[in-house]
């Protein structure tokens, strides 16, 4: 049975490289945004009757993103038998809970959305929280980029290395990727106001990373804050270089920049959001989910 890739508008890139990994038939998207923000899709090229693969990742313009999204699953369903949302960075995935009173779970919002459009399943990457999935009440499934980013890392030559998670919550991500990169790794321990959004790293010395080059890993970097504190500290500590990897590079307002300017020597992201860091390609992994 012959598959569909659909290239959103966001992941062109992507959806073009994984069709060829799937040998299916791309179909790609024409994009015109109205002036009043609207936008207008059109399909380009001949669907098959069977399974289609939307790729479509839910980065800034968030919202234009995700209309987008559902608007191509609903068009796709009109053909498939079978309509599969690939969203490699999934937006509102912060939105798991309720945090505060009255705030909205977002991400059951989104779920309802989805299945209404006509998608049966949805593929992620490196989700920022495992929560957030059981909150879509769809089938779901999230892939691990870790691997594809040890990957690259294995061709630097660095000196007495250390991975580094920026605060307690991504534990498990930096011990997964000491773990297969075989290194050690420790985690900061890092506040944050959850009003303000203020960022203060609570450590005071840490002696292990003196002299050692450093690889902070985190799963997203938004505008670079909690990597810019654990940057400026561990710099402190006299360690040597920094590098920064990540599987969403969002990078919101000069945050590349004002994160280089910490300190960082590099940072490496993957291609579930396009950019000048985006040196990794997850294509391989989504396209094993999706076999």
């Amino acid at each position: 049975m012959l598959i569909n890739v659909i290239a959103g508008n966001s992941s062109k890139e992507l959806a073009g490289i994984l069709s060829k990994k799937l040998n299916a038939n791309l179909i790609k998207t024409e994009l015109k945004i109205f002036p009043d923000g609207e936008s207008k899709i059109t399909l380009r090229g001949k669907f098959h009757r069977g399974k289609t693969i939307l790729v479509q990742s839910i980065y800034p313009p968030v919202d234009s993103n995700l209309i987008q999204a559902l608007a191509m699953i609903s068009k796709a369903k009109e053909y498939s038998t079978e309509v599969i949302a690939v969203i490699p960075y999934l937006g509102y995935a912060r939105q798991d809970r309720e945090f505060l009173p009255g705030e909205i779970v977002t991400m059951r919002v989104l779920g309802k959305l989805f299945k209404a459009a006509g998608a049966s399943q949805i593929i992620v990457t490196d989700i920022h929280s495992k929560i957030g999935l059981k909150q879509l009440g769809l089938k779901s499934k999230n892939v691990s980029a870790i691997s594809e980013l040890v990957k690259y890392f294995r061709k630097f030559k660095l000196k007495n290395p250390l991975i580094v998670s920026p605060d307690q919550g991504g534990i498990e991500r930096a011990k997964e990727f000491a773990k297969e990169i075989k290194l050690d790794f420790i985690a900061l321990q890092k506040i944050r106001d959850r009003k303000t959004g203020k960022v203060q790293i609570k450590n005071q010395n840490i002696e292990e990373v003196k002299d050692r080059d450093l690889i902070l890993v985190d799963d997203m970097i938004s505008t670079g804050g909690s990597i810019i504190k654990a940057t400026e500290f561990l710099k402190k500590q006299n360690c040597k270089r920094v590098f920064v990897t990540c599987t969403h590079a969002l990078l919101i307002n000069d945050a590349e920049k004002k994160i280089k300017k910490a300190g960082v020597t590099k940072i490496v992201s993957t291609n579930s959001i396009p950019g000048k860091t985006a040196s990794v390609d997850i294509s391989g992994i989504i396209a094993k989910a999706i076999k």
